[in-house]
């Protein structure tokens, strides 16, 4: 969902992150609008760790400024946050209602509501009959479900997740996927970073990548990936592609009869399409400009960068 604040969810300007020689976070600056769900994305080592605990608080920036909620973060601030590192941690000999109802409070939650939420939450994500469990008792992805619903049981305006799918499966990544849009629905901002573009692409509005510790991507999703795109057009249906007028070469790209097809530099989609139209020789199923995934994106980004030696 979109607000009409014109204050930011967070508000990172022209921040600089050193160890000694070493550059962490490198003269970055991104804004995570109020209600939207964001994206963090970048290689092991870029520096988003580094940006998210400086947002936090927890790592104070050498240069630059950070605004959290609209304005440096303070300690009441905090407890509008929830956070999921990627370092997980629960108490692994208490039972599980007890640790959520627990985390609850300390972020400012009655004793009572607390365990009537953290009940509910529990259900809500398929762990009702494992709410007096010890924590080491679950598996890894009940785990994972369990430390989720610790993050998020205050209802906070914002948070911050790293790898939230990491080790579900199908049924529990769309339950958690479900539990976030939710909330996302009712007004919290939702910051995710993580390396599974699939989710970024199918969930995220907007975002930013970091590589080498500086901005390399930064946009609504459709823009990035549209930025990327060739001049070239996937098609499904019949005929001699390769005879076209406009089309430099064909790639057949899967066994349901889907060829991606590189035009001339001449040649435009509009004009192919209305080569298409005219001649009867064709028939058309499916014809889309061919915008690469966000996967091949990054790969790309992220390899250029790293061949072209970007450090710091």
């Amino acid at each position: 969902m979109s607000a009409s604040s014109n204050v930011c969810a967070i508000c990172v300007q022209n921040v600089t992150k050193r160890y000694g020689n070493f550059t962490a976070v490198d003269d970055l600056s991104f804004e995570v609008q109020p209600g939207e769900i964001f994206a963090m994305l970048g290689p092991n080592g870029a520096g988003k760790t580094t940006t998210i605990r400086m947002i936090l608080d927890i790592l104070k920036p050498d240069k630059g400024s950070i605004e959290v909620l609209g304005a440096p973060l303070t300690d009441a601030t905090k407890d509008r946050i929830g956070y999921l590192p990627e370092e997980r941690g629960l108490y692994r000999d208490v039972p599980v209602i007890d640790v959520v109802t627990y985390l609850a409070q300390l972020k400012g939650v009655p004793r009572a509501e607390a365990q009537r939420r953290a009940t509910t939450m529990l259900e809500q994500v398929g762990l009702g009959a494992n709410i007096k469990s010890k924590v080491s008792e679950l598996s890894k992805g009940m785990q994972q479900k369990v430390q989720i619903i610790a993050t998020v049981i205050h209802r906070p305006s914002l948070v911050i997740i790293d790898e939230p799918f990491s080790g579900l499966d199908p049924v529990n990544t769309q339950m958690i996927k479900d539990l976030l849009y939710d909330m996302n629905r009712e007004g919290t901002t939702i910051v995710m970073s993580t390396h599974q573009m699939n989710f970024i692409e199918e969930m995220a509005n907007r975002l930013v990548m970091i590589d080498h510790g500086r901005r390399v991507l930064y946009g609504t999703v459709l823009d990035v990936r549209e930025r990327f795109a060739e001049n070239a057009v996937v098609v499904e249906g019949t005929g001699d592609w390769a005879a076209l007028p406009g089309v430099r070469s064909v790639d057949v790209s899967d066994s349901r009869g889907e060829v991606t097809l590189h035009l001339a530099d001449d040649a435009t989609p509009d004009s192919v399409m209305q080569a298409l139209a005219v001649n009867p020789a064709y028939t058309v199923r499916r014809f889309e400009l061919a915008i690469p995934s966000l996967n091949d994106i990054f790969i790309q980004v992220a390899g250029n960068n790293s061949r072209n030696g970007n450090g710091g």
